[in-house]
């Protein structure tokens, strides 16, 4: 495993999300397939979202840069830098109110 610095990580990230109609870009940073643990760096360009989707099992977000809402059914957490949100057990949704980077932790297996 080598060191990764999330900080030039968020500006390159930053940079392609700026440049795709979705306003996001993702990287995966470690864990994965055959590791018990995957992390994500995930940014949205501000009033972007991922829309509602699944539920992957347990899983954080930690708000790198940013203010973001998690939204499921008729629930909302606001999450700023620094923020730990624990993702819900239901089909949720992520929107950027600024332009925010994520850290998604999620436990495989």
């Amino acid at each position: 495993m080598s060191p990764s610095s999330l900080s030039e990580l968020i500006e390159e990230q930053l940079t392609l999300a700026h440049a795709t109609d979705s306003g996001r870009s993702a990287r995966t940073v470690y864990g994965g397939a055959g590791r018990p643990l995957r992390q994500t760096l995930l940014v949205l360009v501000a009033g972007r979202a991922l829309e509602e989707h699944a539920s992957p099992g347990a899983a954080t977000l930690q708000v790198l840069r940013g203010r973001v809402r998690l939204v499921a059914d008729d629930r909302s957490w606001t999450g700023v830098t620094g923020d730990l949100l624990p993702i819900p057990d239901a089909r949720h949704a992520l929107h950027a109110d600024e332009d925010s980077a994520v850290l998604l932790t999620v436990a495989l297996g």
